[in-house]
């Protein structure tokens, strides 16, 4: 029993970095304690993170802790030495197929505790006393046992290489360095290890910044797959909502038009998902990458570092984030556009040739669109006044900002992000939302009259900043020969009574917006049937080809 206690009370006072009774014991805050010249050697290579940690539990601190000797366990320490201290089981201590042996062991060899860069040998406990208690051996480098410690040994002159040669990539001796390498540009192995564990830190810098940017990719894609499914989803249930006031004739166009979306839909989730399992892939061999960077920058041993370190392989070069199209994240909308248009055209003929149709319908009432009387609108109008911050410099303002007219000189006024740059255009103070009617006084050569959000561009002269050129406004072009629709970049020609006034509709929440020919009657030139995301803005937009005699005007009326 007394046996088993001093085992276990040499268990307890055992440091566990040597594995040797303690030696000017000293206790981190973390409550483990260790050899004064074991903790301090352990710490050394640690140095260059400024990191610090238990090698037990792995707790951190920083700074580097100021640590002073335990008298406690010193004392604890003495009263084992002298009552006497059994040696370790045999099993635990002889080494075995897999474990560095000791290279003074005679016989049945032990295993190596540590091996010393500087003799080039491994030793057991017992044989590794000297090296902590002889100042000869004090600056010896003790390192985790290895079996490679011959590789060290230079094959010429059988001298340990302490050096290496830049000029051939090698770990050289000293009398290399002065006889083959004569000339070269050589270093200390540690130099060269410092310079090259930079090199290793901003590489794994470079790789933990990849996969940053490739999970920023991962988590775009996704939204974008998030983003064709709302958008296919939507236009499937707009289509579906478009079709059902089509005859049963539709029906076969309505399951056409649905098959094509998904199908397309597919095809483009196949292909962002298979970029997307590719950046995965890349993402998992870049973290595998560092793990093993980690781990080599982690070894003791500057040239078995050395050695991995030039056989890795280069790291690939990668295609930048910006290399993946993004684009905005709309995709099926144009599939709704369509089918109004379709559905529109439809309304126009029943419309047109409602007197050869109502000769076989039995209650033509149930289908005749019912009259629209002027003033069921006029309940809705707005007192609409033109923002003169967002004019362009030749659209003169006049008449409270209700009136508008192209001149050919530009005006001073002062620089303000909300101006249209490029196009004659202005948009309205007023946004609006719910149900809203005005009317619009134009004349001249050219001028559209809109709505769009306040989101649209405004600076330069792309179609972007274009009212009806884009998807975030509508407009109807009107001309002395024709009117014409134009919404993203699509323009279709509509037919209408020509007027020098036009009323618009919208009803906001339902997404209906409707253009009228306004004289004597009230007669419908288009409607929209969409859905608006945002709440909309008037805007006039005013043209004239070669600035003749003709003043080209637009003005809100007062109704």
């Amino acid at each position: 029993m007394a046996q088993r206690g001093n085992q276990l009370d040499r268990e307890k006072c055992c440091c566990s970095i040597c594995l040797d009774l303690l030696k000017d014991p000293v206790t981190t805050s973390c409550g483990h304690s260790y050899c004064m010249n074991c903790i301090k050697g352990h710490w050394d290579v640690e140095d260059e993170r400024n990191i610090y940690s238990c090698p037990q539990c792995r707790q951190t601190f920083t700074p580097r802790p100021v640590l002073l000797k335990s008298t406690m366990l010193a004392d604890l320490v003495e009263e084992l030495k002298k009552t006497g201290l059994p040696a370790a089981p045999a099993d635990h201590c002889y080494a075995g197929p897999e474990d560095v042996a000791c290279d003074v062991c005679t016989g049945k060899r032990q295993k190596a505790l540590k091996s010393c860069l500087q003799c080039v040998a491994s030793y057991c406990e017992e044989h590794l006393q000297p090296h902590f208690e002889s100042p000869t051996f004090k600056k010896h480098k003790l390192v985790e046992p290895s079996k490679k410690l011959q590789e060290n040994v230079c094959s010429r002159h059988d001298e340990v290489m302490k050096m290496f040669c830049r000029t051939d990539q090698q770990s050289i001796c000293y009398l290399c360095s002065v006889d083959q390498h004569k000339g070269h540009d050589t270093v200390s192995a540690a130099a060269e290890r410092t310079e090259r564990q930079r090199e290793l830190g901003v590489s794994r810098q470079h790789i933990q910044q990849r996969v940053q940017d490739r999970d920023k990719d991962v988590k775009l894609l996704q939204q974008q797959v998030e983003a064709i499914s709302r958008s296919a989803d939507k236009a499937v249930e707009d289509s579906e909502k478009i079709f059902t006031q089509l005859i049963r004739l539709m029906e076969k166009r309505r399951s056409d038009v649905k098959q094509q979306v998904r199908s397309q839909q597919e095809a483009e989730v196949s292909r962002v998902r298979e970029l997307q399992e590719k950046l995965e892939q890349e993402i998992t061999e870049l973290k595998r990458r560092d793990a093993d960077l980690e781990e080599l920058s982690l070894t003791e041993d500057h040239h078995q570092f050395l050695r991995a370190y030039l056989s890795l392989s280069r790291l690939n070069q990668s295609t930048d984030s910006s290399s993946i199209n993004t684009p905005p994240l709309r995709y099926f909308e144009d599939v709704s556009a369509a089918v109004s248009k379709v559905r529109d055209k439809l309304q126009d003929v029943l419309s047109e040739k409602w007197t050869n149709i109502s000769q076989t319908v039995t209650q033509p009432d149930v289908l005749l669109p019912q009259p629209e009387p002027r003033a069921e609108f006029l309940q809705y109008s707005w007192d609409i006044t033109l923002n003169p911050d967002t004019a362009h410099r030749q659209l003169l303002l006049s008449d409270g900002d209700r009136r508008a007219t192209l001149i050919s000189e530009k005006q001073l006024f002062a620089s303000d992000p909300d101006r249209f740059t490029q196009w004659w255009q202005v948009l309205s103070t007023e946004c609006m939302t719910g149900r809203c009617y005005w009317e619009v006084e134009w004349g001249g050569e050219v001028v559209s009259v809109a709505v769009a959000y306040d989101n649209i561009s405004r600076e330069g002269g792309k179609l972007r900043c274009k009212l009806g050129f884009n998807g975030d406004s509508w407009a109807l072009e009107c001309d002395n020969n024709s009117y014409t629709f134009c919404h993203n970049n699509v323009k279709t020609p509509v037919s209408g009574l020509r007027s020098s006034r036009v009323g618009v509709y919208l009803d906001h929440s339902a997404g209906i917006l409707s253009f009228y020919s306004v004289s004597e009657t009230m007669t419908l030139i288009h409607r929209v049937q969409t859905t608006f995301t945002q709440p909309l803005y008037a805007g006039l937009r005013l043209y004239n080809t070669r600035f003749t005699s003709v003043l080209v005007t637009a003005e809100f009326c007062e109704l």
